[in-house]
């Protein structure tokens, strides 16, 4: 049996069929959790997620931390039942209103009080040391931001076996990937950074995608980001990423696409893809 097992018993279930019991300990555990002067602020952003927040927030409400923390719920302008979940679970949340991943992380970046910040999906599920693991690296001298990696949850279309191939030889491309380019393996599921200097910085919010990555390109510049491979650190989340056949065909099509040779190469700027803005520059 694995740690997230328990928790995909309600993932991909409305709220409406979660277990009244699992409801108050979610609250009970979070508010345990809670405090006026946290060191590390946790932003979770939603977007109609009424079928995964549950999951995510009772995975966090079993965290095991030795640092004080506060959660931040932001709700971006959802139709579903995603805002009744914050509530039921105790969960301060705000609302943003413009519509993408930037606008939203920025919402919550905005209400952090902690030193440190994590960014966290909320179609993602979390180990119970993984907040505790992500700070006890921000900590340390010369680092700006943190990193996980992530994995998939075991369905009728990707066995264990699968999984544990894809990951492989995903992780050696990580690996190699982020001695230069570590800002390319940030994901916005698994990413925290020292909260003032993001303030400084600021999401761009005109993007539709990479957001994560140009935040963390600008971290670069306040110290070295650390991608933690320890697999207690390792996040579970949703398929929604790889639409492309197979586990290992959906990877070599992202490696196709991307080139070998910025492996070894080093840049500070990246060019924008003209359809990956909000608005039109003009």
């Amino acid at each position: 049996m694995e740690w997230y097992d328990k928790f995909l018993s309600i993932y991909e279930k409305p709220f409406s069929e979660v277990p009244q019991e699992v409801i108050d300990q979610t609250r009970e555990n979070l508010a345990a959790l809670q405090s006026d002067e946290p060191l590390v602020s946790i932003i979770i952003v939603a977007y109609n997620e009424e079928k995964h927040l549950q999951a995510c927030l009772w995975s966090l409400s079993e965290t095991k931390c030795k640092y004080p923390v506060e959660f931040i719920g932001v709700d971006n302008e959802s139709k579903d039942r995603t805002v009744e979940i914050y509530q039921k679970a105790g969960v301060t949340y705000y609302s943003e209103h413009q519509h993408t991943c930037g606008y939203a992380r920025q919402c919550g970046l905005n209400q952090a009080k902690g030193r440190y910040t994590m960014c966290i999906d909320s179609d993602t599920i979390y180990p119970p040391k993984y907040i505790e693991i992500m700070v006890e690296n921000l900590m340390k001298p010369g680092i700006s931001a943190v990193a996980a990696l992530w994995s998939f949850y075991p369905n009728e279309k990707h066995t264990k076996l699968q999984l544990k191939m894809y990951e492989f030889v995903r992780d050696i491309y990580l690996r190699i990937q982020n001695i230069n380019r570590p800002e390319l393996t940030v994901r916005g599921l698994a990413f925290g950074y020292e909260t003032a200097n993001a303030k400084k910085e600021g999401y761009r919010v005109e993007l539709l995608r990479g957001e994560d990555g140009s935040m963390a390109l600008a971290m670069k510049k306040y110290g070295k980001i650390k991608v933690i491979f320890d697999r207690r650190c390792r996040v579970i989340t949703a398929y929604s990423s790889l639409k492309e056949g197979s586990l290992l065909e959906a990877m070599w099509n992202r490696m196709k696409s991307y080139g070998i040779k910025r492996l070894f190469t080093k840049t500070d700027h990246y060019e924008d893809a003209p359809d990956n803005f909000l608005k039109s520059k003009s």
